[in-house]
C-alpha cells in the first residue's frame, strides 16, 4: 500500500511519501529535484511537459504555458488560452498532479491513497476544486488538508522523538506560511501526540508572487522611462523579466546586492537592486501579513507571551525581511528547523496514514510516528445561509469562523406556498452580515417533499463543516419524520460528468 501527501503550491509542489516507520519523507521527481515547478507546457502533439522545463519553454514560448493555476481556483476557467485552448484551473493542476504521481509511482508503486493540501483560508468552492483536479488525475483523494496543519503535523512528528514537546502543558505555535500565491497564518497547541488548531486567518490573494510583481513594475517603468517602451506590453519581454526579477529575488535573500536586466524591442537595460530597495518596495505586503498574523492571536484571545514558538513554512519565508518582521512583532527568532518548501507534502503524507488507516480500520502501527496522533482543526470561514429580514438579504451564520471541525448546526425553514415539493437554501460563507458581501458556495435545493403539504410546514435543514473544511447538508421533512434529498448545486463547479470527460483528456496526454 503506497500512500502520498502533496504540496500542490501555485508555483512549485512536492509529494511525500512514509518510510517503514511512519516517517515522512519526500520523493524526487525523474530529474533528481524535490521540487517540481507548477507549470504546464501543452504541445500540438498531445504532449504535456511539466516543471522546469515548461518554465524553460515560457521564455520563448509564453501562451503555450500555464502557471499559477492555484490562484484560479473555484473560478470555471484559467482565465486565458493555453496552447490556443481555454482550460480549466481543475484539469491544468491535474496535469501537475499526475506527473507528480508519475514520478513517485517510479520508486514506490502504485499510488492508493492521496492526501492534498490546501491554504487553511480557501473557501468550500476552491476545495472542491482542488479534490476535483486529483480525481482528474486519476487520484484516490482520501482527504485534503490545510497547509499550516499539514506543517504543524510534520514538525509534531520530528520533534515528538526529541523531547522538544515534552510531555505535559501543550506549546502554543504561531505556523507563519507565505507560498508562491498565499498566505495563511495559524494558531496551533502542540503537545506530544496532538495538535489542534485555535484559529487561521490569511490572504487566498497574497504570496511571493506579488512580491515578483514589484519587482517587475520597478524595473518596467525605469525602462519605459529611459526607452519609451513598455516590456508589459509584450509577454515575451514579461516572461523574461518574470524570471530575472525571482532570480533577484533569490538573490537578495542570500546577499546585499543583486542586478535585473531587462530585454524588450531590440534594447537591453540593466537595473541594479539592493536588499533596502526591495524591503522599501514592497513594504506594504509585509504589513499585510503582520496584521494578519496579529489578528489570529488576538481572536484567540492570546499575547505574545503566551505564543512558545514562531514556525516558518513556504518559500517565500527564505526572504530576510519576514524573519525580521516576526521577530520584531514576536519578540522571539522564528524556528529554522524545518525544510520550509517540503514540510507541507510530509505533513500530508503522514496525515494520509492517520486518514488510510481510519479508513480501512485499522490503528497505525505500534511504535509507528504517526500512531495515536490526534488532529483538531476549525473552520477559516462562517458559514450561513440567506434569509430575508424586510427587503434585507441577512447571512444568517450557522457555524461561526474558528468553530472546532466537525461541527454542524441545525435550522427549521418552512414552505411559503401550498404544495410546495422543493425548498431552497443558499449557502454562503464569509463574515458579513449582509449576504452580498460574503461568498456564495451554492444554491441547496431540499427536494421530494411530500405532495399536498400545506403553506408554512417545517422543513429542518443540517448544514456542517466537515473535518476537511467541505461542507456538508443534510434535510428532514418534519411533517413525515423523512430524510429529504439535499444537493448543494454549485455554481461554476464540475460535475461528475464533466470530470470523467477531463480525466479522458487527461489520460490521452504523454505527460514528461
Amino acid at each position: 500500500m503506497s500512500i502520498v501527501g502533496i504540496d500542490l503550491g501555485t508555483t512549485y509542489s512536492a509529494i511525500a511519501t512514509l518510510d517503514d516507520r511512519g516517517r515522512p519523507y519526500t520523493l524526487p521527481n525523474r530529474d533528481g529535484d524535490l521540487l517540481t515547478p507548477s507549470a504546464v507546457y501543452l504541445t500540438a502533439h498531445g504532449e504535456a511537459i511539466v516543471g522546469q522545463p515548461a518554465l524553460d519553454v515560457m521564455m520563448e514560448h509564453p501562451g503555450d504555458v500555464a502557471t499559477l493555476m492555484k490562484r484560479k481556483m473555484g473560478l470555471p476557467e484559467y482565465g486565458r488560452a493555453v496552447g490556443g485552448r481555454h482550460y480549466r484551473p481543475e484539469s491544468l493542476s491535474a496535469v501537475v498532479l499526475r506527473k507528480l504521481a508519475n514520478d513517485a509511482e517510479s520508486q514506490i508503486g502504485p499510488i492508493t491513497g492521496a492526501v492534498i493540501t490546501v491554504p487553511a483560508y480557501f473557501d468550500d468552492s476552491r476545495r472542491k476544486a482542488t479534490m476535483d483536479a486529483g480525481k482528474i488525475a486519476g487520484l484516490n483523494v482520501i482527504d485534503i488538508l490545510d497547509e499550516p496543519s499539514a506543517a504543524a503535523l510534520a514538525y509534531t512528528i520530528q520533534t515528538a522523538s526529541t523531547g522538544q514537546i515534552p510531555e505535559g502543558a501543550p506549546k502554543t505555535v504561531i505556523v507563519y506560511d507565505l507560498g508562491g500565491g498565499t498566505f495563511d497564518v495559524t494558531l496551533v497547541q502542540l503537545s506530544k501526540k496532538k495538535f489542534r488548531v485555535l484559529g487561521i486567518e490569511g490572504d487566498v490573494r497574497l504570496g511571493g508572487k506579488d512580491w515578483d510583481d514589484r519587482l517587475v513594475n520597478h524595473v518596467a517603468d525605469q525602462f519605459k522611462q529611459q526607452h519609451g517602451s513598455d516590456p508589459r506590453e509584450d509577454e515575451q519581454s514579461m516572461a523574461l523579466l518574470h524570471a530575472a526579477t525571482e532570480r533577484a529575488k533569490r538573490t537578495l535573500s542570500k546577499v546585499e546586492n543583486a542586478t535585473i536586466t531587462c530585454v524588450h524591442d531590440g534594447k537591453r537595460m540593466s537595473v541594479p537592486i539592493t536588499r533596502e530597495q526591495f524591503e522599501t518596495l514592497t513594504r506594504d505586503l509585509l504589513i499585510r501579513t503582520r496584521l494578519t498574523t496579529q489578528q489570529v492571536v488576538a481572536s484567540a484571545g492570546l499575547t505574545w507571551d503566551r505564543i512558545d514558538k514562531v514556525l516558518m513554512v513556504g518559500g517565500s519565508t527564505h526572504m530576510p525581511m519576514t524573519a525580521k518582521m516576526l521577530r520584531d512583532l514576536t519578540g522571539r527568532d522564528a524556528d529554522r528547523s524545518l525544510a520550509v518548501s517540503e514540510v507541507v507534502a510530509r505533513g500530508a503524507a503522514a496525515h494520509a496514514g492517520i486518514v488510510s488507516a481510519k479508513l480501512a480500520n485499522l490503528a497505525p502501527q505500534a511504535g509507528s510516528a504517526i500512531a495515536d496522533i490526534v488532529e483538531v482543526s476549525v473552520n477559516a470561514h462562517s458559514l450561513g445561509v440567506e434569509i430575508r429580514k424586510g427587503e434585507d438579504r441577512i447571512n444568517d451564520k450557522l457555524i461561526l469562523k474558528n468553530t472546532q471541525l466537525p461541527a454542524a448546526v441545525s435550522r427549521v425553514y418552512f414552505t411559503n406556498k401550498d404544495g410546495q415539493q422543493k425548498v431552497r437554501v443558499r449557502i454562503l460563507q464569509g463574515e458579513a452580515n449582509q449576504s452580498a458581501a460574503c461568498i456564495p458556495i451554492g444554491d441547496c435545493w431540499v427536494d421530494g417533499l411530500p405532495a399536498g403539504m400545506p403553506k408554512g410546514a417545517p422543513v429542518q435543514v443540517r448544514c456542517g463543516v466537515a473535518a476537511n473544511g467541505r461542507i456538508e447538508v443534510m434535510a428532514l421533512d418534519m411533517t413525515s419524520g423523512k430524510m429529504a434529498k439535499a444537493e448543494i448545486h454549485r455554481s461554476g463547479g464540475l460535475e461528475d460528468a464533466d470530470i470523467q470527460r477531463e480525466s479522458e483528456w487527461l489520460k490521452s496526454l504523454r505527460i514528461q
